[in-house]
């Protein structure tokens, strides 16, 4: 019997922002406050349309006329409530709309425009209907007084979450480990950071335990991606180190998972992955000075052939014993060996994500990811802050000491479970264990991925922690 598999091709369209100096489409979005004035080329029956909703209570407001779509945005000093405007605008735009041009000023145009591009996004590579389904908006132009520059640092972060978005939204039919270490070498070609990959015989050679371990149960082979993004003259002596989880696909292994609102959502497991990664790539697209190195270690996550077993004792990356008491936390034993590995860079920072606990979900909900620490006060808070201010907000969660009682084991080292409370924590607790250096750990298990579209954020992976990660080195101080 022969088998046919249909071959994809990978379409992405990334609207762009860019500055006119005219009025340019069919759409066109006015940003009001009670200074703002239309000029006298502005057709009488748009003027009074501005001005009845200048002086009305309704925060946003449109209208069309033929093919001419108008949209009134009452300007608001809170920045997300202008990019969910713009998701509104993209809601009630036609889909087969080119251009559009936003007349504003400042940041909160900005912060309008971002949610609005962000809005375009879509995953349609595996729809035979792509092209009658796909938005065909390529240029919001901004009229009004704002800097190139910040356009194209909008821009290029905007290309990354979309990058990280079609990984995570990409099936393991597609993404397997060595295709995401692809993956990450093509936006290192395009960016240029360096990238390396290391294959199994490398990891093995590496006394990478944990990573080996999961992998057991798969018949695709495991690899380890090490990105390196070096400005000239680096604001940091020392490099930051992040570490993203790249599992691409966890059935639980031996721990089963169920299949409803579980297995079945876990091509996303790999969003700290494309979180990381698409840090870095951001981070080189804006040429930001900061010296960055990314680490991501991938396989999946399988019940097959020789699969690692509750009760086994893995030997890690660094002489830790681990006693295995579940196969499904699978995260933090590959996640361990990288973070091992950051040693040899001599870190001043190590900043690792990953979709690690269902206790994240339940803690914060989908609205925030959970942010643990040992750094220093300052560098905690420029995150936290970071997040608040992209609104890719994080909820810090001690590390306490009293907590790594919880994974004490009476036949190794450590467990990989701390029991029944505290689960993000302990997760948390488990991974500081193999950082030398300051540590922050944030758990993105609840805004990583969704299953139903919210607002800009879309409809599956969110591409969460890039805008707040280039946020926080964009303005990053030694």
């Amino acid at each position: 019997m022969s088998v046919h598999f249909r071959t994809f091709e990978i379409k992405i369209r990334q609207t762009m922002l860019q500055l006119t100096q005219e009025i340019k489409g069919t759409a066109f979005v006015y940003v009001v406050n009670e200074q703002t004035s239309l000029n006298n080329q502005t057709p009488d029956y748009v003027s009074e349309a501005f001005k009845t909703f200048q002086t009305a209570e309704t925060k946003e407001d449109f209208f069309k006329i033929g093919n001419q779509f108008y949209f009134f945005v009452k300007e608001n000093i809170d920045l997300e409530k202008m990019r969910v405007a713009g998701f509104n605008i993209r809601q009630k735009l036609d889909k087969k709309a080119t251009d559009i041009t936003i007349i504003g000023s400042g940041e909160t145009t900005l912060a309008l425009a971002e949610g609005l591009a962000l809005s375009n996004y879509q995953f349609l590579k595996y729809f035979k209907d792509a092209d009658d389904r796909e938005y065909t908006l390529e240029n919001i132009f901004m009229l009004g007084d704002i800097s190139a520059e910040e356009i194209n640092r909008i821009n290029n972060v905007i290309k990354a979450v979309f990058w990280a978005r079609d990984m995570v939204n990409e099936p393991n039919s597609f993404l397997t480990a060595n295709q995401l270490a692809k993956e990450i070498q093509e936006i290192g070609d395009e960016a240029h950071f360096h990238v390396e990959v290391f294959r199994k015989s490398e990891i093995e050679a590496l006394k990478m335990g944990g990573l080996l371990a999961v992998n057991k149960g798969s018949i695709q082979p495991p690899t380890f991606t090490v990105m390196e993004y070096k400005p000239s003259n680096p604001i940091n002596d020392k490099p930051i180190v992040l570490v993203g989880k790249g599992v691409v696909y966890d059935t639980g292994g031996l721990s089963l998972k169920p299949t409803p609102n579980s297995m079945d959502l876990m091509k996303s497991d790999m969003g700290g992955a494309a979180m990381m990664a698409g840090t870095v790539y951001a981070a080189a697209l804006n040429k930001l000075n900061v010296h960055i190195i990314g680490l991501i270690p991938a396989t999946d996550n399988r019940p097959g052939g020789d699969a690692y077993a509750p009760g086994d004792i893995v030997s890690m990356m660094d002489g830790t014993t681990v006693e295995v008491l579940n196969t499904d936390a699978e995260g933090r034993m590959i996640l361990a060996d990288a973070i091992s590995y950051a040693t040899k860079y001599t870190p001043e920072l190590i900043i690792n994500s990953a979709t690690l606990t269902g206790a994240a979900l339940v803690a914060v909900g989908t609205r925030a990811a959970c942010l643990m620490s040992n750094a220093s006060n300052n560098v905690t808070n420029d995150i936290l802050n970071a997040g608040e201010k992209v609104y890719e907000r994080m909820v810090q969660l001690p590390l306490w000491d009293d907590y790594k009682e919880q994974l004490k084991s009476t036949c190794a080292d450590l467990k990989n479970i701390g029991g029944s409370t505290a689960g993000t924590i302990t997760a948390g607790k488990f991974l500081e264990h193999f950082a030398k250096a300051p540590f922050v750990h944030i758990d993105i298990a609840g805004p990583a991925f969704t299953t139903a579209t919210e607002n800009y954020k879309g409809n599956g992976g969110t591409g969460t922690g890039i805008r707040a990660l280039h946020e926080f080195f964009v303005n990053y101080k030694k």
